[in-house]
């Protein structure tokens, strides 16, 4: 069997290249259907024999060896085609690993650099897709297909009738295959993408089950609900309809030309124009030559949804190229500068805010302040990178964050969003942020910075606990613990906090306080995003934002002055355009 090439991990590999490595193992498959096609012609053989040598000499010895022949013919058929489907089915394994991880990376990076749709991971279906046709019945008819015109000349070679009824036979299924892509094309899109509409409500009623169930909403979602699958489910029986219904009548079709061939032949037979054995031999001959394009009207809304999936993963990863690793650059030890910086929603290419401009030093912790939806969630986002930099630039020690390779400056970057998310594993695997070298030393050096260390060993089974999905094993304090953990593992230079204790009780915010006051000690920066004044215990920098603009910037205690001072007479309630509220949290 042909050795099929691949790329490790998926990395710098697009789909075309991806199936180019596989050519090897596709000349394979095209060879064994050589043989399997070739071998197809030996029921029609063994049946001419029979009636034409056999038959009228009355001889059993011979029907005995043409019988050992055709088992013989038969077993090596099966085996080429027990070898052609395990050569697909490796194939399609081939493009799994290749492209698997490359896969993996863009639907992560998507929500990032593109305006999602539906739940989001319409490219891991569609990766689905193309590997399950792959390993089924449709390629097989494909390969099969240009072996019609072979089946016709032998049809010739029995007689010219018999070659013309299968060349008009053949002709009227390929019309069939043609109006059955053409009529399946859209309702296949269409379905595809209410289905992608259908589960992406489904998981988000999921993840909002309490609310649902304790206000009372279920009935009125489930009514959405009903909706939405109902055009997913018409959608797809549209599709189902059409193809089955080329479907059906292709089979009738070939069914009726079978016995067609065989009154033709008949009437050969009566004229004196052909032996009797032509009739069985090119029935079974005609059959197997429009076998594949029926095969092939059967399986084409399989083939439509795949060659759809594959152009929307062309699409999907030619959009989100890997980038080349950059210079390595060493270890961020000075200073987090911000110079005019504009950033807003990924792809959105709309300001949530504009003109930030500041510089923090090693050791220093940074307190961002302001209303609900002055785009201080926004700010951390962009701190990190997760956002993109419209105009001006986030730079560590220089060097904006674009220089760095994506993974390398995750390993100086410790960041806590606001609503946590930890994922199904051990709480060590968790905070060593599942890193595959993380040793014990540093898992716990991690939970001690973070001041978790006695809450983790006091769950059943301490690091080695596993949290469910979604860290459902944890309550909201103890995940934003842990995630605190996660955050400081590695002793990252820059920690990015947003809400750090929406959901701590006074002993998590006193651990909180002392967890920055460590980073500060080792030379890190801290950024907390904050509305209670207790996170800014440990800051000796606030940043105060309004409305997507700086307002101040400064000693903690000069702002904090300047923001409090009392005013005499009653100071303008701090707004935010729309733009601002949909986004800015």
């Amino acid at each position: 069997m042909p050795e099929l090439s691949r790329t490790s991990n998926g990395r710098n590999i697009d789909p075309a290249s991806a199936l180019r490595d596989c050519r090897t193992a596709f000349i394979g498959v095209g060879i064994a259907s050589a043989l399997v096609n070739i071998l197809y012609l030996t029921g029609s053989f063994f049946m001419l024999e029979v009636y034409d040598r056999v038959l009228p000499s009355r001889s059993i010895p011979s029907l005995v060896a043409l019988s050992l022949l055709a088992l013989l013919l038969y077993a090596f058929q099966g085996a080429f085609e027990l070898i052609r489907g395990r050569m697909l089915v490796r194939i399609a394994g081939a493009l799994d690993e290749s492209l698997s991880g490359r896969i993996y990376r863009a639907l992560v990076k998507a929500p990032l650099k593109l305006r999602m749709q539906g739940d989001g991971l319409q490219a891991l279906r569609d990766f689905d897709q193309v590997r399950s046709f792959l390993s089924g019945a449709g390629p097989t008819a494909l390969f099969d297909l240009p072996w019609l015109p072979f089946y016709v000349a032998i049809c010739f070679l029995f007689h010219p009738v018999i070659g013309f009824v299968a060349i008009g036979g053949g002709l009227v299924l390929s019309l069939l295959t043609y109006l059955t892509n053409r009529n399946t094309q859209a309702p296949a899109r269409k379905a595809s993408e209410a289905g992608g509409q259908r589960n992406a409500f489904a998981q988000a009623s999921q993840r909002n089950a309490e609310v649902v169930q304790a206000m009372g909403m279920t009935g009125r979602l489930t009514r959405l609900w009903e909706s939405r699958n109902a055009e997913f489910r018409d959608q797809n029986r549209r599709t189902s309809d059409i193809g089955n219904g080329y479907g059906a009548l292709s089979k009738v079709f070939r069914m009726a030309l079978q016995s067609g061939v065989l009154a033709a032949g008949a009437v050969l037979v009566i004229e004196g124009e052909a032996s009797p054995g032509i009739i069985i031999a090119g029935s079974i001959l005609t059959a197997r030559a429009l076998a594949p394009v029926e095969l092939a009207i059967g399986n084409w809304r399989g083939f439509v949804s795949a060659r759809q999936s594959w152009q929307r993963l062309k699409e999907l990863l030619k959009v989100l190229p890997e980038a080349e690793s950059p210079l390595a650059l060493p270890s961020p030890r000075e200073s987090l500068s911000v110079e005019g910086l504009a950033s807003g929603p990924p792809a959105a290419q709309r300001l949530i805010f504009a003109d930030i401009s500041f510089t923090v030093r090693a050791g220093s912790a940074l307190g961002v302040i302001g209303p609900s939806g002055s785009g201080k969630s926004s700010l951390a986002r962009a701190l990190i990178g997760v956002w993109p930099a419209y105009r001006g630039s986030v730079r560590l020690d220089g060097a904006a964050l674009d220089q760095w390779d994506s993974d390398a400056l995750g390993s100086h970057i410790g960041y806590l969003p606001q609503d946590v998310e930890l994922f199904a594993g051990t709480v060590a695997q968790n905070i060593s942020r599942f890193a595959g070298d993380a040793t014990p030393e540093a898992v716990v050096a991690a939970a001690k910075a973070a001041q978790v260390n006695d809450l983790i060993l006091r769950l059943p089974s301490g690091y080695d606990t596993e949290i469910g999905e979604g860290g459902a094993a944890l309550s909201a304090g103890q995940r934003q613990r842990v995630a605190l953990a996660r955050a400081l593992y590695g002793d990252p230079f820059l920690v990015v906090l947003d809400e750090p204790n929406s959901n701590l009780d006074a002993e998590g915010e006193q651990a909180l306080s002392e967890a920055i006051m460590n980073v500060r000690a080792r030379g890190g920066i801290v950024v907390v995003i904050a509305h209670r004044p207790s996170a800014l215990a440990s800051a000796d920098l606030v940043l105060m934002m309004n409305e997507g603009r700086m307002q101040a910037f400064g000693p903690k205690e000069e702002v904090l002055n300047k923001v409090l001072r009392p005013q005499p007479v009653r100071a303008p309630a701090l707004t935010i355009g729309a733009e601002g509220q949909e986004a800015a949290q």
